[in-house]
């Protein structure tokens, strides 16, 4: 059960987001970039995770390789909550959020499909729960900012089955066009603003969306730690929801004792993998928060939270982001249909990647720590 190789590898996929690309540090965001860990162990048991990178997918890869795989290498993979404190522990200097943890939650949830696959059980099976076929998901749209554009992508998200939409917008023209077409579908309507306000800036916000009847108003509050003034948001009545950018279970704790959040979103690339997501939900149910995991991702993040949801979560709903790839290692598992996502019903994630679309796709080498 020991582990012998750990390989790391980007694949960028080009997608279409039906509108103009999105910019970051001056580039235009045309591309799905995924990093993907291996971890194979003395076994010959192989299995897959993925860390959060975005445009700062260098930086965890970096951690990833020079950091966090030599330290797990030769350790028992069955072993994970043990390795999680020994490693998280190790690496707490280097920051408690961010590269670190992002690396160390690829690996972690390579290591719950190393799992489920030496039980011979889907992750969801193994973690006590139903092995359900489909999921309901909802559509996690990209900011098009134009009243129009919205408009038109949340008609096609609601004609794509949907019924449960979140927007990226910030402005009060543009979450009225999506709540006309939303209201007509009999569809929901959330939206994330990712921490664009201070709070007097939230609150004036709030009042603006209120006429709108949001399933939730996510993040409206920067910087994102600041839980008392988040709180005086939802003191407005707006259900607010947040935990994307949240350190571990502590964080998650701070969230719920300012009384800030009615929706927690933690993120498994993010957080520290499957079982920090895990004990994050179970503080969630001691509290009566509901648990709505962050997953705008498309390759063993997603496949494990839908398995993490089809598990432990009594309303389950799925983020996909909606956008049109031209190709993923992961398909047809990470597409939604008619509203839905299916469980993969194979040992541990259930599925891995194609090679062929692995090394179509694939940006630089491999990286392996053996």
């Amino acid at each position: 059960m020991n582990i012998t190789d750990i390989q790391s590898q980007i694949v960028s996929l080009p997608f279409d987001m039906g509108g103009p690309p999105a910019s970051f540090a001056g580039k235009a965001w045309t591309h799905l970039d995924i990093l993907l860990v291996r971890v194979e162990t003395d076994e010959g048991l192989v299995g897959w995770g993925e860390a959060f990178g975005h445009a700062g997918i260098q930086a965890t890869r970096a951690a990833l390789d020079t950091i966090v795989a030599p330290l797990v290498l030769g350790r028992s993979s069955g072993d994970i909550a043990a390795l999680t404190r020994s490693v998280l522990h190790a690496t707490h200097l280097l920051g408690r959020n961010g590269p670190f943890v992002f690396a160390f939650s690829g690996i972690e949830t390579a290591l719950w499909d190393l799992a489920g696959k030496r039980a011979g059980q889907p992750l969801a099976r193994l973690l006590g729960g139903e092995v359900r076929e489909r999921l309901p998901a909802y559509a996690s749209l990209l900011a098009y900012h134009e009243p129009a554009l919205v408009r038109r992508n949340v008609e096609a998200a609601c004609a794509a089955g949907y019924r449960h939409i979140k927007l990226h917008e910030v402005t009060e023209p543009a979450v009225a066009a999506a709540a006309e077409v939303t209201r007509a579908f009999g569809a929901a309507l959330m939206v994330d603003v990712n921490c664009a306000w201070s709070v007097p800036a939230a609150l004036r916000m709030a009042d603006a969306f209120a006429p709108h009847d949001l399933l939730w108003f996510e993040e409206p509050v920067w910087p994102p730690e600041d839980v008392h003034g988040l709180a005086q948001v939802r003191a407005r009545g707006v259900p607010i929801a947040a935990g994307e950018n949240t350190a571990g279970l502590f964080g998650f704790k701070a969230l719920i004792e300012a009384g800030a959040i009615d929706v927690a979103q933690p993120s498994v690339t993010k957080i520290g993998g499957v079982g920090e997501m895990l004990r994050v939900i179970t503080l969630c149910e001691a509290h009566g928060i509901r648990a709505a995991p962050h997953s705008p991702y498309f390759g063993p993040g997603l496949v494990a939270t839908m398995h993490v949801i089809a598990a432990r979560v009594e309303d389950p709903l799925v983020e996909v982001l909606w956008l049109d790839m031209e190709a993923n290692p992961f398909d047809p598992w990470i597409r939604a249909e008619n509203g839905h996502v299916r469980l993969p019903p194979g040992p541990g994630l259930g599925c891995d990647p194609d090679p062929g679309v692995l090394e179509r796709y694939r940006v630089g080498d491999i990286v392996r720590t053996a």
